[in-house]
C-alpha cells in the first residue's frame, strides 16, 4: 500500500513538473516571437509614426488619368486628389448663386487655393476628404446630371446629403456649412504632389 501511494505521489510531482515546463516553454516562445518581430516592427514604425504626426506625403500624379481620383492619407485623414478634365473645370463656373460660400471667404484653404477653382492649377484638385458637417467621407459624383438634372458634378455625402461641386464648394440646402478644406500642398517636381508642405514649410 505504501509503495502504491509513493508511486501516486511521484506521478503528481511529474505532472506538476510537466505543467511547469510546458508553461515555461510557451512563455519563452512568446517572448522569442516578440523579439523576433522587433526588426520587422522597427522597419515600419518610424515611417508610420512620422505620417501620423504629420510628415508630408508624396503622391505620383502620373498615376492619375484625366477624370480619375486617388485617396492617399495624410495625418490619418483621407485626401481627395482629382485630375480634372477641361470639361470638369468648365462645370465649376455658372452656379455661384447656388453655393453657400462661392468665394470661399468663410472656408479653410491656403492663400494659393483662395480662388474659384480652389487649387494651384486647374487640372489638379486637392481636398481633405472629410465632410465639414459631421466628418463622413463624401463620395465622388463627377458626372453632370448624376444627382439631379442641374447637377454639375462634384461630391455627395451619403450620411446627411451634403453636396459639393468640383472645387469642393458646398451647395445651399446642405447640412455642411463650409466648403471642403484644402490642405497645404506643393509640387516640388514635375508629376510629384507633396501633401502637408508648401512654401511655408511643413504644416504645423
Amino acid at each position: 500500500m505504501a509503495d502504491h501511494a509513493g508511486v501516486a505521489g511521484g506521478d503528481e510531482v511529474d505532472l506538476s513538473r510537466r505543467k511547469f515546463l510546458t508553461r515555461a516553454t510557451i512563455a519563452t516562445g512568446a517572448v522569442g516571437a516578440v523579439f523576433a518581430a522587433i526588426p520587422f516592427i522597427e522597419s515600419w514604425s518610424p515611417s508610420e509614426r512620422a505620417r501620423a504626426e504629420g510628415a508630408p506625403v508624396e503622391f505620383d500624379l502620373s498615376k492619375l488619368e484625366p477624370g480619375q481620383m486617388a485617396l492617399p492619407v495624410w495625418r490619418r485623414q483621407p485626401i481627395f486628389v482629382v485630375r480634372r478634365t477641361p470639361d470638369m473645370v468648365k462645370r465649376i463656373a455658372g452656379h455661384d448663386g447656388e453655393l453657400k460660400d462661392p468665394g470661399s471667404k468663410d472656408s479653410v484653404q491656403p492663400p494659393y487655393a483662395s480662388n474659384e477653382l480652389r487649387s494651384r492649377t486647374p487640372e489638379f484638385l486637392v481636398l481633405i476628404a472629410i465632410c465639414t458637417h459631421l466628418g463622413c467621407l463624401p463620395k465622388q459624383r463627377f458626372d453632370a446630371g448624376e444627382l439631379s438634372p442641374s447637377w454639375p458634378g462634384g461630391f455627395w455625402c451619403p450620411c446627411h446629403g451634403s453636396r459639393f461641386d468640383l472645387a469642393g464648394r458646398v451647395f445651399d440646402g446642405s447640412p455642411a456649412s463650409i466648403n471642403l478644406r484644402v490642405p497645404p500642398y506643393s509640387y516640388p517636381k514635375e508629376h510629384l504632389l507633396l501633401i502637408g508642405a508648401d512654401e511655408k514649410g511643413v504644416a504645423g
